[in-house]
């Protein structure tokens, strides 16, 4: 049992970078993913903090089917039906719930549940999460304490992604640990930066990180 389709986890271990997204309008949000497309990120998250953000999905899925559309702050057992019903690839949360990591594996809706602690890490395992999102990233201890939380289940081959406090400094320290699938960016496209249309910043902004990642990865 695995809780995140491993063909889909490899496309984002391939691709290095998330793009973690606030969108206040789904008008915007075809554009964006053409952006980030353009300039090497093949996957984002569109977090349920606002209203548009599942309409937004549902613009991408139609309109930049290349991209891997994700959403992000997933809470509740409804929230994972939604998301699945408008077409999203995966599903991740900054915490644990068990219900809603139940709800999706019954929906067969890659999740990846956040984690902090190894007593998070294993309460995930016992429900076949492989895939995990490592949250708060720097305020939690960044790189050298997910090392040393991770390293009593190096063994049953768990990858994370670093969500929290990560930019285009610290970036190259979080892609270098083999622990490390992606990296969610959230300051790849802030949201006053998608609001503003500021096409040119964000798409800056991915290259970047893009290229830090292949100096890395190859």
């Amino acid at each position: 049992m695995n809780a995140f389709n491993p063909e889909l986890a490899e496309k984002i271990r391939q691709g290095g970078i998330i793009a973690v997204l606030v969108i206040d309008d789904a008008s915007k949000a075809a554009k964006l993913a053409e952006t980030l497309l353009e300039n090497g990120i093949n996957a984002m998250e569109l977090t349920l903090r606002t209203d548009s953000a599942v309409a937004a999905l549902k613009e991408i899925r139609k309109n930049v089917p290349e991209m891997i559309a994700g959403c992000g702050t997933v809470l509740t057992p409804d929230q994972v039906k939604q998301v699945y019903d408008a077409g999203a690839a995966f599903a991740v949360a900054p915490g644990f719930n068990r219900r809603v990591v139940e709800c999706a594996l019954n929906l067969g809706l890659s999740y990846a549940p956040g984690i902090a602690t190894p007593s998070d890490i294993e309460a995930a395992v016992e429900l076949g999460c492989r895939l995990l999102k490592f949250f708060p990233a720097e305020t939690s201890g960044g790189i050298k304490h997910l090392k040393s939380m991770a390293a009593p289940y190096q063994h049953l081959g768990l990858s994370f992604i670093p969500l929290g406090g990560l930019n285009a400094v610290n970036l190259k320290s979080y892609i270098e640990c083999p622990l490390v699938g992606a990296v969610g960016g959230s300051w790849i496209a802030k949201r006053d930066a998608i609001a503003a249309e500021d096409w040119g910043t964000i798409a800056k902004n991915a290259a970047e990180a893009v290229a830090i990642v292949k100096s890395v990865r190859g």
